[in-house]
């Protein structure tokens, strides 16, 4: 740029560039002040002086460090987005197998209602959806070039940004000099990104940990993602689930920290930057192991069907009372209080709904003045789990036929993300040969 804008000569531009392709090839001597510094100190003692001394025009260190950070951030998005995708397809996977099985959906962590083990993996995917919505509108804003910025007030020389954009893979530039060097709303928008998608991780885990222990006795998790205890040798500690859970916990601490480092500063460049920019990194290294370790792990879940379970924990009473109500005109409160009645009663005998009869329900209505006439058609249709699955076929539902219906939806869905993820890798390779076919035609030239 600066040779086509005619701020340095070809020669002087050919010697720099021949020089910069060195170092690249060899790396940096460990820097004295800094890496800037040590760069320019090495091309000096390649070039001279005389040369070397053209290397900083019209730049700084502070859009320079701005730009740095935003080119490795853009990649390392890129991988997470990958790494997301991998871990959604994963999970669609496992759901094919299980649209029949059936699991307790949790409310307070007490049994609540029967669903599909599938319709449980679909409920992450959605969550895990809109963070990847949310890192794809945080791409486009990091992948803004600040460089012509300089120090804060761009450069009196004539430069062209949006030339240098285009060669380093920028959708484009990020207009006020002020604000290009002097913020990082961008890294503290990727930083609460991930905190967010290592909540609804640390949740899948949570999930994991609960369902796997002879408590729950829903899930069993893979040898090879768990161990035993140096004493007990009946236990199978979910250790990686646990260490984890423990580390996406800096994740959500780096956001934060980051936050009061930013929080109290002035306009401007200010050197506490560079305090934040070590805790992008870890956080996004926390996650993308994460992500790679739950795809397999989830691939590799046994899941067991909890039809028995369910009917021991009286789920299908809620579709009891829908069915008094739907059926025989009982407003929905009073069916509320007979159901109630009827499994205070069922408890106290050790019985579940499929033990129910028609005249207890029918006797139950009655104490509360609501004259019944149950069939046992009704009762059935209302206690059995499966049924009682199938008729929540609504938008959203449990329903094996709804939750196929959403698979494939999702499974499109990813097909999308896997393209403009692709697409957002293409632009910057195109950045990359732009840059060095300028390079190599002026080299050529020199």
């Amino acid at each position: 740029m600066l040779v086509e804008r005619k701020i340095i000569e070809r020669p002087v531009a050919v010697r720099l560039l021949k020089a910069l392709a060195k170092v690249h090839g060899g790396g940096v001597p460990r820097p004295i002040e800094d890496v800037h510094m040590a760069l320019e100190q090495e091309i000096n003692n390649m070039v001279g002086a005389e040369t070397g001394g053209f290397l900083h025009i019209a730049k700084s260190r502070n859009d320079q460090v701005a730009a740095a950070i935003r080119m490795q951030l853009r990649k390392e998005a890129i991988e997470l987005m990958k790494n997301l995708i991998h871990l959604q397809e994963s999970i669609l996977s496992v759901a094919k197998k299980h649209t029949q099985t059936l699991v307790p959906g949790y409310t307070h962590l007490r049994p609540a209602q029967p669903i599909t083990f599938a319709h449980y993996l679909i409920s992450h995917f959605d969550a895990l959806e809109r963070s990847m919505q949310r890192m794809d509108q945080n791409y486009k804003r990091v992948n803004l070039s600040p460089m012509g910025s300089a120090a804060l007030a761009t450069t009196s020389y004539s430069i062209d940004r949006s030339r240098v954009s285009g060669l380093l893979g920028f959708d484009s530039i990020l207009e006020n000099s002020l604000d290009a060097i002097g913020s990082r709303d961008f890294a503290l928008e990727t930083l609460f990104h991930l905190a967010i998608l290592s909540t609804d991780l640390s949740r899948i885990i949570e999930d994991l940990i609960i369902w796997s222990s002879s408590e729950f006795d829903l899930i069993d998790l893979p040898d090879e993602y768990s161990s035993t205890s140096s004493i007990m040798p009946q236990k199978k500690n979910p250790d990686v689930l646990e260490v984890m859970r423990a580390r996406i916990s800096h994740v959500i601490g780096n956001s934060i920290a980051s936050t009061l480092i930013l929080k109290g500063l002035p306009s401007g460049y200010n050197l506490d930057f560079q305090e934040i920019t070590p805790k992008i990194w870890e956080s996004i290294d926390s996650v993308n192991i994460s992500l790679k370790i739950l795809s397999r792990l989830i691939e590799r879940i046994v899941a067991k069907d909890s039809t028995v379970k369910l009917a021991k924990e009286f789920t299908t009473s809620t579709e009891l009372a829908n069915m008094l109500v739907r059926q025989h005109g009982v407003p929905f409160r009073a069916a509320h209080r007979i159901v109630g009645r009827l499994v205070r009663h069922l408890i106290e005998r050790g019985d579940t709904l499929q033990d129910l009869e028609v005249e207890e329900v029918n006797r139950a209505a009655k104490e509360l003045n609501i004259s019944l006439s149950l069939s046992s058609r009704d009762l059935t249709s209302a206690t059995n789990v499966m049924e009682v699955v199938g008729l929540h076929s609504r938008i959203g539902g449990p329903a094996p036929s709804e939750v196929r219906r959403a698979m494939t939806k999702r499974i499109a869905l990813l097909k999308d993300w896997a393209l403009k993820v692709s697409e957002h890798e293409k632009r910057l390779k195109e950045g990359e040969r732009s840059l060095e076919i300028a390079v190599r035609s002026l080299c050529s030239r020199g």
